[in-house]
């Protein structure tokens, strides 16, 4: 069972993003929240940003849409060079078209499903996607707690993964620390987000580290 820990650079030092992204180069992806004020009331990155950012980045972006008309920004983002562009249940209206998109583009397809959003109408559509995203905060803004409800819907679909036999990452984002991230792997995640536990810490190759192990030793084994 691969465990992959994804630091989002919303928690970095924006002055100084280059050298941030080097005291994660341990990690398996870099995770990048595109918010556009409108879907969620904040503003992060743009289209040009992400590029400039992807020169510098010693690992590769995992794309997190929390923006309104994705079908119309994000294919952009994957022929940018994107590996994994996730976009939001809640903002499109046809998933499996956006996320065929991404994927004949090149780069891995994500969906990802706020806290309140129901997952039973997307289990029948795994197969479209490489990654579901199981939002553990109401997206928006960094540095919020954990929801442990939020787990049941993430047993669901590991349940279903497990039955399909899909290669489906389920990825969780949003208040992970050493403490919740056993508790996300323990209901089946296998690749976590996290933000200011990495980058608060003194040593973020070492809480990535410390992250990896917790998270590998709490996972179901298959």
């Amino acid at each position: 069972m691969v465990t992959r820990i994804n630091p989002s650079i919303l928690a970095a030092d924006f002055a100084n993003l280059e050298r941030d992204l080097g005291r994660i180069r341990t990690a398996d992806l870099v995770h990048v929240d595109i918010m556009d004020n409108h879907f969620v009331p904040n503003m992060t990155f743009g289209p040009p940003v992400v590029d400039r950012l992807a020169q510098i980045s010693p690992l590769p972006f995992d794309l997190h849409l929390m923006i309104e008309n994705p079908e119309r920004w994000a294919p952009g983002y994957a022929e940018a060079g994107a590996f994994s562009v996730t976009f939001h249940a809640e903002a499109t209206t046809n998933p499996v078209g956006l996320a065929r998109k991404l994927r004949s583009i090149g780069a891995r397809a994500g969906i990802a499903l706020k806290p309140g959003t129901a997952v039973e109408p997307y289990l029948e559509l795994l197969p479209e996607f490489d990654q579901v995203l199981v939002m553990t905060v109401e997206p928006g803004f960094g540095g919020q707690s954990f929801m442990p409800s939020t787990m049941r819907k993430l047993r669901t679909l590991s349940e279903a993964v497990k039955k399909t036999g899909l290669d489906v990452w389920l990825q969780v984002d949003g208040g992970i620390t050493e403490d919740t991230i056993v508790i996300a792997a323990e209901a089946g995640a296998n690749t976590f987000v996290a933000g200011s536990s990495v980058f608060n810490a003194a040593d973020p190759a070492k809480q990535i580290a410390r992250l990896r192990a917790a998270a590998t030793e709490h996972q179901h084994s298959h």
